[in-house]
């Protein structure tokens, strides 16, 4: 498999998903990367038993540890410990990217600023991930996806009806980490080609806030030009479409979804009343042409539920399996996990655990030169770290000194 980070060091002093599942990404790309823990804590996450309702593992295979640190090596060190310094600073030394998602109070009482890493490694990229940005008035403060880039970046307002009584949370815990995971990768990848280019190392900042608005750009966008507020969806129970019949979603009789999103509805019209069993429909002078179907969209759209409705899901998978129209399922979590394309094109990768038995993890979603993914699980808690240290010229005594002296694992 090619690996375009292989030879890369990332240093990942962070914890939770947002920067982690960044760290995840580049192990996945063949970077090396070094993941630091407080050196009796661990990631905070570790102790996450419950997300959403959901229990995160039980079975030595913990899906919120997995997903966000697989492929990297885990070391155990007491930042706090002046005697963890030496190591600390040779592990800068020796890496390429310096990747955290500490509050800058953290980093400043734990010594690992933008100054104090570059005078230890100047060549270092130093990445940030943060809630709200490095400048502004709550550049200081911290923020979780569901605060930063779901609530305040756009997507809860996008995504709730108008005159709802309730505010739609998040589709997947870690939903807006992952989206900005990828994000800081791709920055990194970025960084890396802008430093083998220049020679200067950059610093980067990415923004749970800023990811947010850029997945809301066109409603933020559509608001700045029109100088007010975008309103809220309209609470249509037939199709989530304003005018297009087949833009929007439509239920099955046996209670599944099928998202349409024939955006030219005219073009794909007499192709989809075939389809549904209704040719008849086509010489309907009411839905003729794109004016027509946009005029009287709110008959076409109770026709299709109409017709939707009388047949179950995997009647309308035959009967649109090869229509050009664009349309899809709406899928659960365990489909999507089995999902055929995401099967053959090695986005669902397995990877073995500690017990030595084959799971199955969502890989990221960029493939290299159409071959799979190698996954490896992720480490146990501090678990690399004597391999560590021996690789930067500790011997076994001054490994028993540092532990004696709290300093490692």
């Amino acid at each position: 498999m090619h690996q375009p980070m292989k030879g890369v060091r990332v240093l990942e002093v962070a914890q939770f998903t947002f920067v982690p599942s960044a760290g995840a990404v580049l192990a996945d790309w063949g970077a090396d990367v070094i993941k630091i823990e407080h050196a009796e804590k661990g990631d905070a996450q570790r102790g996450l038993v419950r997300v959403l309702g959901y229990s995160t593992g039980g079975s030595g295979f913990s899906p919120i540890m997995e997903g966000p640190n697989r492929g990297k090596r885990s070391v155990g060190l007491a930042l706090e410990n002046p005697e963890s310094r030496e190591v600390f600073a040779e592990l800068i030394r020796r890496s390429d990217v310096f990747l955290t998602n500490f509050l800058p109070a953290a980093r400043r009482s734990l010594g690992f600023t933008l100054e104090e890493v570059r005078a230890i490694n100047p060549d270092i990229i130093y990445v940030v991930g943060s809630g709200f940005g490095a400048q502004g008035p709550d550049a200081d403060k911290g923020g979780y996806d569901s605060t930063a880039f779901w609530a305040r970046g756009g997507s809860a307002f996008g995504t709730m009806p108008a005159g709802s009584e309730k505010v739609s949370f998040m589709p997947a815990g870690a939903y807006g980490d992952n989206i900005g995971g990828l994000t800081i990768a791709g920055g990194i990848a970025a960084a890396l080609y802008g430093r083998q280019v220049t020679g200067e190392p950059s610093e980067i900042d990415v923004s749970l806030l800023s990811v947010g608005a850029w997945a809301t750009q066109f409603t933020v966008n559509m608001a700045l030009v029109r100088g007010e507020a975008m309103p809220p969806p309209a609470a249509d129970k037939r199709s989530a479409s304003a005018a297009n019949p087949l833009s929007g979603a439509y239920r099955t009789a046996d209670g599944r979804w099928i998202q349409l999103s024939m955006l030219q509805a005219g073009r794909y019209w007499p192709e989809f009343c075939q389809a549904i069993g209704r040719p008849e429909l086509v010489a309907d002078e009411r839905f003729t042409d794109d004016a027509a179907l946009t005029t009287n969209h709110a008959a076409a759209m109770d026709l299709i539920a109409a017709v939707v409705a009388a047949e179950p899901l995997e009647h309308w998978r035959a009967a649109f399996k090869d229509i050009r129209g664009q349309w899809a399922v709406v899928q659960d979590s365990w489909e999507i996990g089995n999902d055929a394309d995401l099967i053959a094109n090695g986005r669902i990768a397995d990877v073995v655990d500690a017990g030595g038995a084959t799971r199955k993890l969502v890989a990221n979603p960029v493939n290299f030169d159409n071959t799979p993914v190698s996954l490896t699980r992720a480490p146990g808690f501090a678990e690399h770290t004597d391999d560590v240290l021996r690789d930067l010229g500790y011997d076994d005594e001054r490994l028993i000194e540092l532990k004696i002296a709290g300093a490692i694992t």
